[in-house]
């Protein structure tokens, strides 16, 4: 079984959305970092040298590549990426080798034997 890395940066207020999207599209679990900064193309507003925008989270997710593209859809969607700047951003990359999964390989086998 092979694996990617789903990274999602998003506004803390939509973690929650995002996380239960996730989910329900077959992710099995997530870890959160909380209070990032982000800045995209246009710099973010200070006062008094404190940044005044939202808090980031970052969500890690590790998903099986056949459910890969659903997860990050729905992600996007969930935190509604594509209808404003600046809500979050989610891309998927490879992984080479993961330990510590076999639990998620014997809960997704169903699943992606479906998919194919």
């Amino acid at each position: 079984m092979h694996f990617k890395l789903i990274i999602v940066m998003v506004e803390d207020t939509k973690t929650n959305a995002v996380l239960k999207a996730a989910r329900a599209a077959g992710a099995t679990g997530a870890t959160v970092l909380n209070q990032a900064r982000g800045e995209g193309i246009i710099p973010t507003k200070t006062f008094l040298g404190l940044s005044i925008s939202a808090q980031v989270d970052v969500l890690l997710m590790l998903v099986e590549e056949h459910l890969s593209r659903h997860i990050l859809e729905e992600v996007a969607e969930a935190g509604e990426f594509d209808e404003s700047p600046g809500t979050g951003i989610t891309f998927q990359i490879n992984v080479e080798d993961a330990i510590g999964v076999r639990h998620q390989i014997s809960a997704l086998t169903e699943t992606v034997e479906e998919q194919i």
